[in-house]
């Protein structure tokens, strides 16, 4: 499928959907609970249905409706699975599912897309093996498939979390084994993913020593209680229509966000703002209205989600923007990095490479045919590109959206985007 952007006069008001980090670790919690949980205004994309499908493989009873799943969980003792659960495009739900498979009797199998099975895992495999759990790669590479037999005990680990993804999967099984665990941090990402796990875990009476994210310590012994809970906006989601309104020098409100909540991509509006947008923010509603930017240098390491969208934003602002220190953008679904300095580069941006990052000045953007890579992000930054360049602007695998942000283009037109889906 394609999404066809053209040069758009921005100016609306949209309610941002339910956020994909929270609603996931809200469905784990929930699978590992013992009752029954609900959970509100969630997030309903392929990346959530994944995650839905596989707490459901390890037994829990989830059931949705309207704008609510219930979760009736498994008391901390997840069943084995009866086949091979297929994760889809979610590395979030892969290395939690792969954590929870600790928890298990027997063996697990994991899978996803071809995008997942060229995603990393082994540092989690092997934090998993140091701590009484057997795990291992199908292919021998570090990567889905992968096999995990149940049997963690606890004990001491280190971990390179390339992907706060694996610390966070730790996080959410450990307290379940009998044993002490300890979990020695050899490299951390993206640490405000890390605080909303923790947040998750506190709101569970769940202690965790957190020695300034070097050291994890867990006496172990503890149950999940079953919980109500309302999932509030994804500021990643709101990422692409804060720079929509910043680089076409319109204005969105976006309701539905909490600006105090743990999510790191909150602090897109604060780079914006700093770059010379003009930012609101009010009870649980943010305004960002365009006007002349400047670039500035920004260290991504927290928020490499926000890479895409914020090379977008370089393009239109005076002087040069350095996004740095997120070597883990090349990780994702795919290289995020090569991807967004290759198709910027092909629309006429002053654009290129460093290891860690991107180096952008500003530049005039026109249409042209694109590649989106099969990457939600990919793809939405650069119809938010598309819509503030001159002509018609091509992007393709644009299906790709669905797996996080399904209304993306809806959302889009009322906002005066003109933007739409072609065969």
């Amino acid at each position: 499928m394609v999404l066809k952007a053209e040069k758009s006069n921005i100016k609306g008001s949209i309610t941002i959907p339910g956020s994909k980090s929270h609603t996931i670790r809200a469905l784990f919690i929930a699978s590992l609970a013992k009752g029954s949980s609900t959970i509100i205004n969630p997030l309903i994309s392929q990346d959530t249905l994944s995650a839905l499908e596989c707490c459901r493989a390890f037994g829990a009873d989830i059931k949705r409706y309207g704008d609510r799943i219930t979760v009736v969980g498994t008391s901390g003792k997840p069943r084995t699975p009866e086949n091979i659960i297929d994760v889809g495009n979610s590395g979030t739900t892969l290395r939690f599912a792969a954590a929870a498979a600790g928890l298990c009797d027997g063996w697990t199998v994991l899978t996803g897309d071809e995008q997942i099975r060229a995603r990393p895992l082994s540092q989690l495999m092997e934090a998993l093996n140091n701590l009484g759990a057997e795990a291992f790669a199908t292919r021998k590479n570090g990567m889905a498939p992968v096999v995990v037999k149940g049997g963690l005990c606890g004990g001491k680990t280190d971990l390179d979390a390339v992907s706060s993804q694996y610390l966070s999967a730790l996080l959410i099984a450990m307290p379940l084994i009998k044993g002490e665990s300890e979990i020695n941090i050899l490299r951390l990402n993206e640490v405000p993913y890390v605080d909303m796990t923790l947040k998750w875990l506190e709101d569970q009476s769940v202690d965790w020593i957190n020695d300034n994210y070097e050291v994890f310590k867990n006496s172990g012994g503890y149950s999940y209680k079953s919980f109500d809970a309302c999932i509030p906006g994804d500021f990643s989601s709101a990422t692409f229509f804060s720079v929509m309104a910043a680089v076409s020098k319109g204005e969105i409100l976006m309701s539905n966000l909490d600006i105090n909540d743990t999510q790191g991509d909150k602090r897109v509006l604060e780079i914006l703002e700093s770059m010379g947008a003009k930012v609101s923010a009010y009870s649980s509603a943010i305004s960002v209205k365009g006007l002349n930017l400047t670039g500035r240098e920004i260290d991504m390491n927290d928020i490499p989600d926000a890479l895409p969208a914020l090379a977008v934003a370089g393009c239109f602002a005076e002087g040069e923007t350095r996004l740095l220190n997120v070597p883990q953008a090349r990780l994702k679904e795919t290289d995020r990095i090569k991807a967004m300095c290759s198709e910027l580069g092909k629309m006429g941006a002053d654009i290129y490479e460093l290891d860690d990052g991107l180096v952008i000045r500003k530049s005039v953007l026109s249409g042209g045919s694109l590649n989106g890579y099969g990457d939600h992000r990919i793809v939405m930054a650069l119809a938010v590109a598309g819509m503030a360049a001159k002509g018609e602007t091509l992007i393709d695998t644009a299906e790709a959206v669905n797996v996080t942000f399904p209304d993306f283009a809806d959302l889009a037109v009322k906002c005066g985007g003109r933007v739409e889906f072609k065969d």
